[in-house]
């Protein structure tokens, strides 16, 4: 979108229609979101046919088939296995129709949904309005906890309009609303219902077996709406937190396809022969979170200490060997179109990093431990670097390291000091709603900046693409000086295969092809 293209009069429907053509949102992407690049690389053609395992780095007790309460990686590859959203994303990050065939507006505020015909849920049932009114509503409703109700909050009216057509109407304009549908949390399920462990979708895998914390196993939906696909047979998940017994179980053959892969490894991955690594760069990034509702940490001078510890370039070469580039405390990554590259980069600074700690009362007392876990990337190790730097100004900095398994559910955002790990948001819209608005569920550190959340609607509204790059860049500019995290980095995303496994490629939103591998790969024995 530009100047030209958008007035301040507002969206037109021609300009909407425009600018969604252009950027491929109305491509009906039937043959698969990479169909045409593989074709144009001369690589073979998709066959059908056999079975993968899949190790994913985290798993447990708390895994879901409930769209509304995931919140992890391997939850949101169930949730792309089982269940088809209205949108979905490309490698650019350009939302695509999926069940939706179109999505029609005229002021970014009122939008018509146009469903796909012919498709069916995995017991028969035609998909209808009342299963996409059902599933969007229910997260707004506070009994469901959605993991993502911050984001249907803007949904105020969702309602069907006709036999094939969903109406709905947001709290005020958003041209991100295509990108948003494309949230993992946000895929159709089945009008009324409330036990999903039987993953009835219209994905393109149905459920044969589902155990948290063990392994779950799909398999080919043979009246997937999408002609010809997906390719393989069956598919399982399993978790596997260490990184080394992942590797491991990849190059024994126990195994197809890895995701979180140390940096360490991926040389002997590499030069193993039969298997790849594939780089994705990214806006995964581990923060350090430093809560709001501790005297001390949660005080504006403190933070600043911490943020002037940060050795940024060590932490990019030493702790992520180069597959990372230099964070600045705001989470919109280098590369990103609203990214503010005019944000003066803060470094390593041990005199600034003293000088706040001293004004903050920090020097000489006994700090909270800050808890890290090989679950965040790098956490341990930055948290090491923290505290060997911070020695160096009488900072008592101790590491409490705690197992991957349970983290996010008994550690995570509960300690003055600890370690988050965030995977990459296709949206700033969406990633500033779900982690710093001030009444987000995960609003890491617990801050309060009314002025960013004025800012933060008003983007969401604002038609004007230039414009809106200010709004965001000023927002930015309040997380980086003002916020109660810090990131040093953002992280590439390192996945890696049995080369046999045909069809991987990159899509940015996160590990594993955007958690949505599963429709595109295919088995070349």
């Amino acid at each position: 979108m530009n100047d030209d293209e958008i007035k301040n009069g507002g969206f037109s429907r021609r300009d909407m229609m425009r600018v969604m053509a252009a950027g491929s949102m109305l491509a009906t992407g039937a043959g698969g979101l990479l169909g045409g690049a593989r074709s144009a690389f001369g690589a073979p053609a998709p066959k059908k046919g056999g079975k993968i395992r899949v190790a994913y780095d985290a798993g447990s007790t708390a895994d879901t088939m409930d769209p509304a309460k995931g919140s992890a990686g391997c939850d949101y590859i169930r949730f792309f296995m089982f269940y088809s959203g209205l949108t979905q994303l490309d490698a650019s990050l350009t939302p695509q129709m999926n069940i939706a065939e179109a999505l029609d507006t005229t002021d970014a505020k009122t939008w018509v949904i146009k469903l796909r015909k012919g498709v069916t849920f995995h017991d028969g049932k035609a998909l209808a309005p009342a299963d996409v009114v059902y599933s969007l509503s229910r997260h707004k409703n506070p009994a469901t906890a959605s993991k993502v109700k911050s984001l249907a909050d803007q949904f105020v009216d969702v309602k069907a309009t006709g036999p094939n057509e969903v109406t709905l109407t947001l709290a005020s304009a958003n041209a991100d609303l295509p990108v948003i549908l494309a949230t993992p949390q946000f895929v159709i399920v089945k009008d009324g219902t409330t036990d999903f462990n039987a993953g009835i979708g219209t994905g393109p895998y149905k459920v044969k077996t589902f155990k948290p914390g063990v392994s779950t196993v799909g398999v080919r939906n043979d009246s997937y709406w999408k002609p010809g696909m997906p390719y393989l047979d069956q598919i399982e998940l399993i978790g596997i937190s260490d990184n080394a017994a992942r590797v491991n179980a990849l190059l024994s053959g126990d195994v197809h396809l890895i995701n979180s892969v140390d940096p360490r490894s991926t040389q002997r991955i590499a030069s193993t022969p039969g298997y790849a690594v594939l780089e994705t760069k990214s806006g995964l990034y581990t923060d350090l979170i430093m809560r709001r509702d501790n005297p001390l940490v949660g005080n504006p001078d403190f933070v600043n200490g911490m943020k002037y510890l940060f050795d940024r370039e060590q932490i990019r070469t030493a702790v992520f060997r180069g597959y990372a580039v230099i964070g600045n405390d705001q989470p919109i990554p280098p590369g990103h179109r609203y990214f503010n590259a005019s944000l003066p980069q803060r470094k390593v600074d041990l005199d600034k990093a003293k000088f706040y700690f001293q004004k903050a009362g920090a020097i000489g007392t006994t700090l909270p431990p800050i808890y890290a876990t090989p679950d965040a990337n790098g956490s341990v190790e930055i948290a090491e670097l923290m505290q060997q730097t911070g020695a160096k100004i009488g900072m008592n900095i101790t590491v409490n390291r705690v197992p991957a398994d349970g983290y996010w559910s008994n550690h995570w955002m509960k300690h003055p000091l600890g370690f988050g790990s965030v995977n990459p948001r296709s949206s700033a819209d969406v990633l500033f709603t779900q982690f710093f608005k001030s009444d987000a569920a995960w609003n890491e550190s617990g801050w309060n900046n009314p002025k960013f959340d004025q800012l933060l609607l008003a983007a969401r509204s604002e038609t004007d693409d230039a414009k809106r790059k200010q709004m965001y860049g000023d927002m930015q500019v309040i997380v980086s000086e003002q916020g109660g995290i810090g990131i040093p980095s953002f992280i590439s995303l390192i996945d890696a295969s049995d080369k046999r496994l045909q069809g991987f490629g990159s899509i940015p939103s996160g590990a594993m092809m955007g958690f949505s591998f599963a429709e595109h790969v295919w088995w070349n024995a």
